[in-house]
């Protein structure tokens, strides 16, 4: 079977002729979550790391929170959405935030920032709305050989880690995206994001989950595994090692204070 048969024939029903763009997709989305266990496992674990970097108290906003459910890790935090849809607490683009100058204590995303339009506009308003101290933390894709070869043969987003530029060509908000974002700006244009934006310190990058969330079949396909053997593959992947395999990566940014 070729690449384009396997994906067609693992694609979920619900999702199958979605357009990410529509609104009503998240929600189609939060269905095919709360429908699988070994992925509804795997984005707890995912919520978990973001949330051990803030405390319970703390003021967080979450940007892009979709169908995600980080509110029930993080009860202070600011739900947020780019479209209006149920439960959000804000609509908002992740370049204009509708808030005040050093109020939050952080900013959390998951799967965001790569589908961010101007990465540079983003970082400069999360310097503006993030006290000194505060945090940046992200899950995001993550570039590696594996990872490169699911992201371009099994996955419905571009991943050009060879993009000369951090913004995104013109597109829907939700499906307009570069995998390849993350790792482009903090990797291979890690001094030019230092230059640009000293106020932010990269802090940790920890790759993550080498083959969970294939298994998983993420928001659009079928789960190849039940849940029950969530544990074990999570065993597995760290036995083999996620650091030079892992499909994705934690990012922690820490806030600089600079006069």
């Amino acid at each position: 079977l070729g690449f384009s048969m396997l994906k067609k024939l693992l694609a979920h029903p619900l999702v199958l002729h979605a357009n990410l763009d529509d609104p009503s997709t998240i929600g189609l989305q939060k269905q095919v979550l709360n429908s699988k266990p070994f992925l509804k496992q795997l984005y707890q674990e995912w919520y978990q790391l973001l949330a051990t970097e803030f405390s319970s108290d703390q003021q967080v906003l979450e940007i892009g929170a979709g169908p995600g459910f980080l509110k029930e890790h993080l009860h202070n935090s600011i739900r947020s959405e780019i479209l209006p849809v149920p439960d959000s607490d804000l609509v908002l683009d992740a370049r204009h935030l509708p808030l005040k100058d050093n109020s939050l204590d952080g900013i959390v995303m998951t799967n965001v920032l790569h589908h961010v339009q101007d990465c540079s506009a983003f970082f400069n308003e999360a310097t503006r709305a993030v006290r000194p101290s505060g945090k940046l933390v992200m899950i995001e894709p993550w570039n590696n050989p594996w990872a490169r070869l699911i992201y371009n043969h099994l996955h419905h987003e571009p991943f050009l880690p060879e993009a000369d530029d951090w913004e995104l060509a013109a597109g829907g908000p939700l499906s307009a995206a570069n995998g390849a974002l993350p790792w482009i700006i903090l990797v291979r244009d890690r001094e030019r994001f230092a230059e640009q934006h000293p106020e932010w310190h990269l802090h940790t990058l920890t790759p993550l989950m080498p083959f969970a969330y294939i298994l998983s079949g993420g928001l659009s396909q079928r789960s190849l595994l039940p849940g029950s053997t969530y544990p074990f593959v999570r065993w597995l992947e760290k036995k083999i090692g996620e650091k030079h395999w892992g499909m994705f990566v934690k990012i922690c940014l820490t806030r600089r204070f600079i006069t």
